[in-house]
């Protein structure tokens, strides 16, 4: 089944169920540039395609996980190069399910494509330690051993480079999986998947169920048999899910929600300031966890900066993104348009004003720049994901750093300085799983580990670089006497 290239055909996606394509077409996913077109048409599954699609996991287990690792990761580097040489059709396809500009939809896949580029390394990595033991005539080793079955569920924002790395270090581990990608955005995974199967991957260990979370993520977390977790979502979902499953001992890896802080100080160049936050604020939409939606700056930088922004702001007029020249693509559905104008109410209901922006036609959210914010106002609490910065004022970096970690969330924060010395406090003080200085807050390498603090992810195993493979994989200790 090979995703179409002529972006005016609906592609059909289907269910993954031990190697076969299942599900008759019952939806359908549009265009949010082009609400006229039809971009796939994808079958709605439920608790039965969850329960065939764990069995057929299961069942490909044993012979998966008595894979040699080197071998498994060979799979993973064929499939990165398959997805090296189809990024231009894939990358049409992403943009049009999504919304993201071709730039960085083919940047997306290409990231996918590093990804499982990388973990073919760690199949040669993966192993224990030998250790020295008290006792006499005796080997003392570890090794690192698959989870079993794990369920992936992802999110719309990046529809193909997070699954990908959640699956790829889950795949070298030896586990099998059940994927449940988002409905908004299905034929990205779908593109992904056949190149995994052009590479060789057995039938059953890579499973996809496309539905609802309410149905088919609710029926994978609940279900024994799912040995872990990992989900990238909302954190109202995010917890509920770690109540179901750390309830029945299953293990869960939870990346949720961000309110990311730049702080503009004193001594910043206001152009770079404003490019920076601009990059981090309005790449990608705003529709990233890692996207920047406050600024605190200090008296001597607040006015400048703002002036600055709200110029900048005019480079990322919103646009189809398959167009030359375009920065910043439409939103990507109506609840989230919803949601964007929703807090522009609530904005200025609490005092806040609109410098630039703030309004849209049909999904196309102008970048805005909102100013007198105080830390009080939802709209510097709640994760809006739009292209929306809010710019709130600090008297010097101490009561910045103090507005930085007065969220509940702790994903990435960033600062623009020149003060080398403050950078470093930042750094340190700053209660965020990522530091970016004079960096946007987004953006990510593949080979360092990424997750964040408090209500941001569950802390315990971070996804990405050599620590992806923690979280699917246990130790066992082996005592061997002579």
């Amino acid at each position: 089944m090979t995703a179409t290239t002529d972006s005016t055909t609906a592609t059909a996606v289907r269910h993954l169920i031990g190697g076969e394509w299942l599900g008759e077409p019952v939806k359908e996913r549009r265009n949010p540039a082009r609400p006229d077109e039809v971009v796939a048409e994808l079958p709605d599954g439920g608790p039965g395609e969850v329960e065939a699609a764990i069995a057929a996991a299961a069942e490909a287990l044993p012979g998966w996980r008595k894979t040699a690792a080197p071998a498994r990761g060979a799979i993973l580097g064929r499939a990165a190069e398959l997805l090296t040489a189809r990024k231009q059709e894939i990358g049409r396809d992403l943009c049009a399910e999504e919304g993201k500009t071709l730039t960085e939809a083919t940047m997306e896949v290409q990231r996918a494509s590093d990804i499982m580029r990388y973990h073919a390394g760690t199949g040669w990595r993966l192993g224990g330690e030998s250790l020295p033991s008290s006792l006499p005539n005796t080997h003392l080793y570890t090794q690192h051993e698959p989870l079993g079955v794990v369920a992936l569920i992802t999110p719309w924002n990046f529809p193909i480079a997070i699954p990908a790395w959640k699956l790829a270090p889950a795949l070298v581990s030896g586990n099998t999986v059940v994927m449940k990608p988002a409905g908004l955005t299905p034929l990205s995974v779908q593109h992904m998947a056949e190149c995994l199967i052009e590479a060789g991957l057995p039938d059953g260990v890579l499973n996809i169920v496309i539905g609802s979370g309410s149905t088919v993520g609710d029926a994978l977390v609940r279900d024994e048999r799912v040995a872990g977790v990992s989900f990238t979502g909302s954190t109202d979902v995010g917890i509920k899910i770690h109540e179901i499953a750390s309830a029945r001992m299953a293990r869960v890896q939870l990346e949720m929600g961000g309110k990311n802080a730049v702080i503009v100080l004193d001594d910043a160049d206001p152009e770079l300031a404003a490019q920076v936050v601009a990059q981090g604020g309005y790449g990608l939409t705003g529709q990233a966890c890692t996207a920047t939606s406050r600024v605190i700056a200090t008296p001597g930088a607040h006015d400048a900066f703002v002036d600055a922004l709200t110029k900048a702001a005019s480079a990322w007029a919103p646009g189809d993104g398959q167009q030359d020249g375009v920065k910043m693509g439409p939103v990507v559905s109506d609840s989230q348009l919803e949601t964007d104008r929703s807090y522009m109410d609530v904005a200025r209901e609490e005092g806040a004003e609109v410098a630039t922006g703030g309004t849209n036609e049909d999904f196309f959210f102008q970048p805005t720049v909102l100013t007198g914010v105080s830390q009080t106002m939802r709209v510097a609490r709640e994760e809006i994901f739009g292209p929306v910065i809010s710019v709130l004022a600090a008297g010097d970096l101490d009561e910045a750093i103090a507005i930085t970690n007065a969220s509940p969330y702790g994903l990435t924060g960033g600062i623009v300085t020149n003060d080398l010395k403050a950078a470093m406090r930042f750094a340190d003080e700053a209660e965020v799983g990522v530091v970016k200085i004079n960096r946007p807050t987004t953006g990510l390498d593949l080979n360092a580990p990424f997750g964040g603090y408090k209500q941001s992810s569950t802390g315990t195993f971070r996804e990405q670089g050599s620590t992806a493979t923690d979280f699917y994989t246990r130790v066992k200790t082996v005592y061997m006497g002579a």
